[in-house]
């Protein structure tokens, strides 16, 4: 079986869907492994690299596609909604493919890829469950999120970030805020507190609250309580809107004591809750600084304009997307370890065997034979049922 890995189309995209380190132990397991020319060199990944732990080069993309009996991608069509739908017509009937495909993002363009006959799978669908955590290319790349959004916010700052007790004074140590402490919240929070800065951290998840303490953070805790704040997968569950406005008026005093405000709360499938206001922002020093990780989706800032950075108020607000690709070297290599090891699990037999079965498999199948086949997918655009789901 031949796993192709083509170039990464998205402009800026510097990732790379496999590196050279994995690639030996996909030979091992049958595999074959065929790499576009030049595609790893963004995130440092020469072509000798991969020569020399026994892949093959391709001199065309479209000779990635044409060989390939997968195709693994950072951004798959779906995510890629720039120059992905380029790929759709190199797309072969049953070929796999493997990357992210946002799958919640637009009906439109996941049943454009049902169409092209592929059998797909979007990582960021993976089940949260101990057998699939080596494959969770979600947290793994929320990880380098919540690391890199400490260091924009640093850079952007005015002030330093630790205490620093010198013949000139006392530095007081920067005060940074994470609103949502999932992977990527934790990640800041530690990466803060590396630098010195005093870690405050709120999630309306109470099991954070121990998550953020064992970081050396301080769990801000407001006189609010969410319903049923978690789902079964651990991700945060939509509040109704009497309940967002409750928040935004307790952590208003919060969020003006900040330096810096790292804002890292999703909800899957949902449009990301606006938890700091116009209001907030005007109250913060001059000089503060905003992160907004939920950027791309919509903000969790009333300011977050996708893409740029923007001062209102004196507030430096930085609403980059895709992040990730600006620490291309470890991200590709955390990406690249999740999909081999999604494929160990797929691939037996020299071939993907789609055992419906398994969580890990039927989680994840997004498209096969013409149809959009998960049922989350299909639940969330409300199409109709399919008749093996109605069975």
């Amino acid at each position: 079986m031949i796993v192709g890995v083509p170039k990464e189309a998205f402009p800026g995209e510097r990732r790379v869907a496999l590196v050279p380190v994995v690639v030996p132990n996909l030979i091992k397991a049958g595999f074959q492994i065929l790499v576009e020319a030049g595609a790893g060199a963004g995130a440092g990944y020469p072509d000798a690299g991969y020569l020399e732990k026994g892949a093959k080069l391709a001199a065309t993309r479209v000779e990635v596609f044409q060989s390939a009996d997968v195709i693994v991608q950072v951004l798959s069509y779906g995510s890629n909604d720039v120059t992905g739908k380029d790929d759709l017509p190199l797309f072969r009937r049953d070929q796999a493919v493997i990357g992210f495909h946002r799958p919640f993002g637009s009906a439109k363009s996941v049943q454009e890829l049902a169409a092209t006959g592929v059998t797909s799978f979007a990582v960021e669908l993976m089940p949260r469950i101990t057998r699939a955590q080596s494959m969770d290319a979600l947290s793994s790349m929320a990880t380098i999120c919540g690391y890199k959004a400490v260091l924009l916010a640093a850079d952007r700052l005015p002030r330093m970030f630790p205490m620093l007790t010198t013949a000139a004074g006392t530095i007081t140590p920067a005060r940074v805020l994470i609103i949502g402490a999932g992977v990527a919240g934790l990640q800041a929070i530690s990466t803060a507190r590396r630098l010195g800065a005093v870690a405050s951290a709120y999630d309306l998840r109470p099991a954070a609250k121990e998550q953020v303490q064992s970081l050396g953070g301080r769990f801000v805790e407001l006189p609010v309580e969410a319903k049923d704040a978690e789902d079964a997968r651990g991700y945060a569950r939509a509040q109704d809107e009497s309940f967002y406005q409750r928040q935004r008026e307790l952590l208003g005093r919060v969020v003006a004591k900040s330096d810096v405000v790292i804002a890292a709360a999703v909800v899957p499938g949902k449009k990301p809750p606006v938890l700091v206001t116009r209001e907030m922002v005007e109250r913060m020093a001059p000089g503060s600084v905003v992160v907004d990780l939920a950027s791309e989706r919509g903000g969790n800032c009333e300011l977050t304009k996708a893409g740029q950075r923007i001062v209102e108020h004196g507030v430096t607000i930085i609403g980059y997307i895709n992040v990730a690709s600006t620490v291309p070297y470890h991200a590709s290599q955390m990406y690249a370890r999740n999909l081999a090891a999604f494929l160990l699990h797929l691939g037996k037999e020299g071939k993907v065997q789609l055992n419906l079965e398994d969580e890990i498999t039927r989680e994840t199948l997004l498209t096969r034979g013409g149809e959009v086949v998960n049922a989350r997918v299909r639940e969330f655009f409300s199409l109709p049922a399919l008749a093996a789901q109605r069975s």
